[in-house]
């Protein structure tokens, strides 16, 4: 007998599927599924995908400059897996994963290397901060927890140290063995040259970021060192935010073909509530705007953040694979307005709107009275 039956589904080419579970784990797919279950979910129609994953958000709740609360950016927006992007260090980070307990939603973080996190935007600007045989301790400590590590290498955060903090966390993840995410803004480090320190496979966020230190030249073209590094193997990943996401940086991008490998929110309290972020679907359909088909925004907030950040169970709709699952409508019958972080709109009919998310085989249905 299993757990649950998701019936009546259909995948993103519009074939019909249904889902078995036990145990929390994905147990069977078929196009239809004739047995006896605890529970049968009808999807009426609706398409079904591995639960989305958002790489980059940020939900310590105990923070003032950025937080917010797991499910608030997680399931109730159809959301199954969030990664929280650096907002703690090795001195709170064990605070946070006790909160995170509580929530619904899967949660994980990259640990900030700087004790403290993001307590203060330069958190990097005293490298006495950072400590890398307690990073590494609670890195141990907390495996299941911490996925990766966070450095943010902008002008506000670093102050004069320059590449320093940069060299530090490759330092750290040589002995840790666990992804990188850099965070990429305004200038120094020049970002030419903080590309010449990151390896095939390391994150740079905010990808797609409108700032004169990002990847287009003066003449709006993609630096030739941006595309290498792309072509190296760099993973490029959106972490849109209040002040990171540029809708002709990501058409230009998409032009000369680079497209981000993750679509990331760098979501929280503040962008959440007032824009111009407000959910991953949201930064999803931005994406389509771009140009970006159904099936490549799907791709990248299950299969690719999965592989990026390792989480080897998760972003598949495949047999033994965590039962993590988003079901969502697309629609094309409304006119929407959509910002980006440089006050640019476009407008766009198709819309996605998720209806349900499965974590470990627990229907949430996305109305908020149910969650």
């Amino acid at each position: 007998m299993y757990d649950l039956i998701i019936k009546n589904a259909r995948t993103l080419d519009h074939q019909p599927i249904e889902i078995g579970i036990e145990s929390g784990k994905i147990s069977a797919l078929s196009t239809e599924i004739i047995a006896e279950s605890r529970e049968i979910f009808d999807a009426k129609g609706q398409f079904i995908s591995a639960g989305w994953i958002d790489t980059h958000v940020h939900c310590y709740e105990n923070m003032s400059l950025y937080y917010d609360y797991p499910d608030e950016v997680g399931v109730k927006n159809g959301v199954t897996t969030i990664v929280d992007a650096g907002s703690t260090g090795e001195n709170n980070i064990r605070e946070f994963y006790e909160l995170t307990k509580k929530s619904k939603t899967n949660v994980y973080a990259l640990l900030n290397i700087s004790r403290d996190g993001i307590v203060h935007q330069d958190e990097l600007a005293d490298l006495s901060k950072v400590d890398e045989t307690k990073n590494l301790e609670r890195i141990k400590e907390l495996s299941e927890f911490i996925i990766g590590i966070k450095a943010r290498m902008s002008k506000s955060v670093i102050g004069q140290n320059g590449v320093k903090p940069l060299v530090m966390a490759k330092a750290l993840q040589k002995k840790a063995h666990l992804p990188l995410m850099v965070h990429i803004g305004t200038a120094p480090v020049a970002l030419e040259e903080l590309m010449t320190y990151l390896e095939s496979c390391d994150i740079v966020t905010h990808c797609f970021n409108g700032k004169d230190n990002g990847i287009l030249d003066k003449s709006g073209q993609i630096k030739e060192f941006a595309k290498k590094a792309y072509e190296a193997g760099i993973h490029f990943d959106i972490g849109h935010g209040t002040d990171s996401f540029n809708f002709q940086v990501a058409k230009q991008a998409k032009a000369e073909n680079i497209l981000a490998d993750s679509i990331s929110t760098d979501i929280y309290s503040r962008n959440r509530l007032n824009g111009p972020v407000y959910n991953l679907a949201t930064t999803m359909e931005k994406l389509m705007c771009v140009g970006y088909s159904l099936e490549q925004v799907i791709h990248r907030v299950t299969k690719a953040p999965a592989k990026a950040l390792r989480l080897s169970r998760k972003g598949n709709l495949s047999v033994g694979f965590d039962a993590d699952i988003t079901i969502f409508q697309v629609t094309d019958d409304a006119d929407k307005q959509l910002i980006d972080s440089n006050q640019e709109t476009v407008k766009t009919s198709v819309q996605i709107k998720p209806t349900a998310a499965v974590i470990a085989g627990k229907v949430y249905e996305i109305a908020k009275e149910k969650i």
